[in-house]
């Protein structure tokens, strides 16, 4: 016979308790706790003759048929997937509010030549969902819209339709009538998600979630909902600026290194298949604190423009400010300017930015990030035709970056003449089939003697 028994959880963040409490003791919430009852089934005794259901099989054995996946028309999209949507998958996309998640599925689900489509909204109307689909592009596809956020309702659209991709917009939006709580708390987006993943694995139908995000950055809801779901993306950028960073944090299918980038624009989102010929796009002539990086996020290498701006602090503290780089690392690095190369910045008031809005993480860009620091703080030009690739270390010495022949290929191509780094990465390697000069550097003084003379 099966057991019942009753819990209490906290709406909040949660957690389970075995009798009713009026403060959560996890995130000190007060009368949060609802009861649910749960059945506790008894496993049942196997005997030494019954043969169980599943069968342990060598390694060696296992079939490794390639997964068939769904080409998304969107070739940014599809490889940040791994190479589509792959069947029976359940996709989390997550991003800042007015980022443009909505608007990348919505232009996608729309480019899909064949296929059924239903896309569900918790937040706006159809006739907002049209007036979008109409400003963003001129197809149409098979796609249906419906406006609902009743779980078991959509479960009764799904049966009628038959769609071969489902959109939920979003998650935090979606309610059970099995979980009594209201929508986006803890338990509700726990419970809906494992229904979605439970049909998207018997019908083999791939479910794209749409997620809000935290102020702090992190999805919305219970950290178990990124473990529950397949591929987690993450939409990036600066809603001010023009560009978006689509990037894979958990992918099941392929590889997390994999970026995507695109454009904002009236219509819609562009794909921005060449991101270095935009980013450096404008050439400042004359201007200081200015420097050119090579650098890679993902597996795409592209320049990107580092900014600097030191001036005397006017109210007695200096002040610290990069946008797009880690603050706490350019901290590091004034640090390594002062104590291993003597320039003084305690008093000065350093700015930084990377141009266009992105945030990059590559360490390579350390040494573009302290030239165009000294470059403004001396009011020297930086020579437009070079740029730099090379990891600072806090004894003053150049690391060696990985992918280096990545990066100088890719300055190459854009018609820069030199390009400095890294000693230890020269290591067998043919410079000859580059068409650049190649500056190899171990100390930061080399570097600094080389571009500013």
């Amino acid at each position: 016979m099966a057991k019942e028994k009753s819990i209490f959880l906290c709406n909040g963040c949660g957690y389970e308790s075995p009798k009713w409490a009026g403060k959560c003791p996890s995130c000190g919430a007060w009368n949060s706790f609802t009861e649910k009852v749960v059945r506790n089934t008894p496993l049942a005794r196997v005997s030494n003759g019954d043969r169980a259901q599943s069968q342990p099989i060598l390694i060696d054995d296992v079939a490794t048929d390639e997964l068939p996946r769904m080409d998304m028309c969107d070739s940014e999209l599809n490889r940040v997937l791994g190479g589509g949507l792959v069947p029976g998958s359940l996709v989390l996309l997550g991003g800042e509010p007015g980022i443009g998640k909505s608007t990348l599925v919505l232009q996608t689900i729309l480019g899909l030549p064949h296929r059924n489509v239903l896309y569900v909204s918790g937040e706006e109307s159809v006739q907002q969902i049209k007036l979008r689909a109409d400003r963003i592009t001129h197809e149409r596809g098979n796609c249906h819209i419906v406006c609902e956020t009743s779980l078991e309702t959509i479960f009764t659209h799904i049966k009628n339709i038959k769609p071969e991709l489902l959109v939920i917009d979003s998650i935090q939006t979606m309610s059970s009538e099995a979980v009594d709580s209201s929508p986006g708390s803890i338990s509700q987006v726990r419970e809906c998600t494992a229904m979605l993943l439970k049909f998207a694995k018997e019908n083999n139908v791939p479910v794209i979630l749409i997620g809000h995000i935290t102020k702090d950055g992190t999805i919305a809801g219970p950290k178990i909902l990124e473990h529950i779901v397949d591929v987690v993306i993450q939409f990036e950028g600066d809603q001010h600026h023009l560009y978006r960073v689509l990037r894979s944090i958990k992918n099941r299918f392929g590889s997390t290194a994999e970026l995507g980038i695109y454009e904002m624009q009236r219509d819609g989102l562009r794909k921005v298949t060449n991101p270095s010929e935009l980013l450096l796009s404008e050439r400042h002539k004359g201007m200081s604190g200015v420097a050119i990086a090579s650098a890679i996020e993902g597996v795409s290498p592209f320049l990107i423009e580092t900014q600097a701006l030191v001036s005397t602090a006017a109210y007695g503290t200096p002040q610290r400010s990069a946008t797009g780089f880690d603050v706490r690392r350019m901290n590091m690095l004034l640090a390594v300017l002062e104590k291993r190369v003597g320039f003084k910045l305690a008093q000065k008031d350093v700015y930084l930015n990377i141009a266009g809005g992105l945030r990059v993480n590559d360490p390579a860009i350390d040494l573009s990030v302290i030239s165009a620091i000294l470059s403004s703080n001396m009011d020297v030009e930086i020579e437009p035709t070079i740029c730099m690739s090379g990891e600072v270390g806090l004894s003053g010495e150049i690391r060696p970056v990985n992918r280096i022949e990545q990066r100088i290929g890719e300055a190459a191509k854009l018609g820069f003449k030199q390009i400095i780094v890294p000693r230890s990465n020269m290591k067998r390697l043919d410079t000859s089939r580059f068409g650049i000069e190649v500056l190899p550097v171990g100390k930061v003084e080399e570097a600094f003697r080389l571009i500013f003379g």
